[in-house]
């Protein structure tokens, strides 16, 4: 089974870029899109069933804002949305499905750049998230995926010793990632390529930062220690363009 994740930034637009074609040529069992700026309502129909797939969305209350979209081969058993924490919720960032033997998280975690309002609320999430999976995990092992807006090492960015105060690699958003890693959640990418350096998954549409590979790793697959054994591969997919983000992916042993 391969799963992948991608912030999209803007699913009409992505579409329009090529995104159908390419799931339709990847050897994909599962799709996780963030930052999908859209509603069903708002979707034709080629974008909603794609040849071969079932979606599932949760929606931001405010138009053309945040939202998360799951693709799937096969029909999940059930799906559904947020962490049942209205302030979080009404930005429709978390989109759960039941895959049978595991559930699939597909979040888009909040930036805080903006302000420290922001930077706020994020932490408040990354807080909210982990008492949330790790009450959940105790009825059926977990994977979630997305993108998580922070950089959590100095060689998951180019640049570290430029952007200490920088939100995405502050002290205190890092100290959430080591604190759901010593709660047993597993950054895939890491645990299979613990050597791996400038691979990056998000470059500013800058300066052809894309082009020069001054990037940082802010998409990830984590998965419970108890799923380890079934953790084949993962990786990520620089080649494929149509966003300032590209996929990553997780490959699960049957």
């Amino acid at each position: 089974m391969k799963l992948y994740s991608w912030n999209i930034n803007g699913l009409r637009g992505t579409a329009k870029k090529g995104l159908l074609e390419w799931m339709q040529a990847t050897p994909l069992d599962l799709l996780c899109l963030q930052e999908t700026k859209c509603a069903p309502t708002d979707l034709p129909d080629e974008i909603l069933h794609p040849p071969g797939f079932k979606s599932c969305f949760a929606t931001a209350e405010k138009k053309g804002y945040s939202g998360v979209a799951t693709y799937c081969r096969q029909p999940p058993l059930a799906c559904d949305t947020g962490l049942g924490i209205e302030r979080f919720d009404r930005e429709g960032r978390v989109l759960v499905s039941d895959h049978g033997d595991f559930l699939l998280y597909n979040v888009y975690f909040p930036n805080g750049k903006a302000s420290p309002e922001r930077l706020a609320y994020k932490l408040d999430f990354y807080a909210a998230f982990l008492d949330h999976i790790n009450a959940r995990v105790k009825e059926k092992p977990i994977i979630f995926c997305g993108d998580v807006n922070t950089a959590h090492r100095a060689v998951d960015l180019a640049r570290p010793r430029e952007n200490e105060k920088i939100s995405g690699f502050l002290p205190e958003e890092r100290a959430w990632l080591d604190r759901w890693t010593a709660h047993g959640w597993v950054d895939s990418f890491r645990h299979c390529n613990p050597e791996a350096r400038d691979a990056y998954s998000w470059w500013s549409l800058r300066s052809g930062a894309r082009e020069r590979n001054v990037g940082w790793r802010i998409d990830y697959f984590f998965v419970h220690q108890s799923l380890l054994p079934r953790v084949k591969a993962a990786g990520i997919s620089p080649e494929v363009m149509g966003a300032d983000h590209c996929p990553v992916w997780l490959e699960l042993h049957d």
